[in-house]
Parts: structure tokens; sequence; C-alpha cells
């Protein structure tokens, strides 16, 4: 296994993964460790691209954003790929950051992706790197 991070982002949702993806790079990067990123077209392809590269990494970050809308498929969507990513990582005693946002509108998403207010992807890179000590 290399010492290296997945950083697995869905880009459904661009600007709000873009800076959930910059604020987990600004703080891999402040401690020192090596990272590779890959892209899914939605959150829940996410756990299959973990699972896929699970021996090759010594920790993964999952992130992206879930936005309720009139259907039941908010629920869906992210108890599936929130349960799944934790089946992941206790079936396979690794460390999986998560930062998935799952909100009501997409203001809540920009404020909870906001590099300068509460990323959520420092915070997933950080839970990561603190499971890794």
């Amino acid at each position: 296994m290399n010492n290296k991070i997945l950083i697995v982002s869905s880009n459904y949702y661009t600007q709000i993964s873009n800076n959930l993806e910059k604020g987990t790079i600004d703080t891999l990067q402040e401690h020192g460790f090596d990272y590779d990123l890959i892209n899914a077209p939605g959150c829940f392809e996410i756990p299959y691209l973990i699972k896929k590269n699970i021996d090759k990494y010594e920790g993964f970050i999952s992130l992206g954003c879930i936005i309720k809308g009139e259907t039941y498929h908010f629920e869906v969507i992210s108890n599936e790929t929130s349960r799944k990513i934790m089946d992941l990582s206790l079936e396979y005693n690794i460390p999986i950051g998560f930062g998935i946002l799952t909100c009501y509108n997409l203001n809540q998403a920009i404020i909870r992706s906001d590099t300068n207010q509460k990323n959520k992807g420092r915070e997933a890179a950080l839970a990561c790197i603190q499971l890794l000590k």
C-alpha cells in the first residue's frame, strides 16, 4: 500500500464539489499527505469507487452533495451512500472521511462547501488524518 489518500468526489454539483475538493486538498497538503483525486458521476457511485481502490490507499475521503427534491430519492441516496461508506470503513478497517453534504437547498450546500465558511471537505480530511495517526 502506498502512503496516499484517495479523494472520491461526486462532481454532480460542480461549484460545490470544487469547493469541497479545494478544502480537502489544502488540508492534506498542510499536513504533508499525498493524494489522488477521482470523480464519480454521483454520490451513489462513491462506495463502488472506494471499494475498487481499497487496497491501493491508506485512507479515503468521500465528497459530494445531495440536495433534497420533491421525492423520496434524497433519503434513499443519502442513507444508502452513507451506510455503504461506513460498511466499507468497518469491513476493511480503513478510514474514510465523510464529506458528503446532505442539504435541503443549494444555499445550505454553498455555505457548507465554502472554503471561508464551513468547508466540510476540510473537516473530512481532518477526520481521515486523525484516524491515520
